[in-house]
């Protein structure tokens, strides 16, 4: 295989050598990231659900003995408590599952 070929791949040793360096250093980096980390985040998003819909039953009781009306303020509370829960834990979990940008090596100074 010439070397016409291997750039035509657009992976030459030295791009090769250099994606894999970025990787082992972001191994090294992230090794710390395990079962700890998994367990902190669940709980993280665990008391996030928990405590944001709480608030909504609390803030829902109250509306209901202070203004009775037919419909149940406590029930749409605990629903919108709940959305907002699973919304904030949807943001952290994706905020922690991204990459970081100075990680990704793509073989290029910029």
């Amino acid at each position: 295989m010439s070397s016409k070929d291997k750039e035509q791949k657009g992976k030459s040793l030295p791009d090769q050598v250099g994606r894999k360096a970025a990787r082992r250093i972001k191994a090294r980096r992230t090794r710390d990231r395990g079962v700890w980390f998994g367990l902190g985040l669940f709980g993280m998003v665990g008391w996030t659900v928990a405590i944001t819909t709480l608030l909504g039953v609390i803030i829902g009781i109250w509306i209901d003995r202070t203004w009775p009306s037919r419909y149940s303020w406590t029930l749409m509370m605990l629903i919108i408590g709940l959305l907002i829960g699973c919304m904030n834990a949807w943001y952290w979990v994706n905020k922690e599952s991204r990459p970081d940008d100075d990680d990704d090596y793509d073989g290029e100074d910029h």
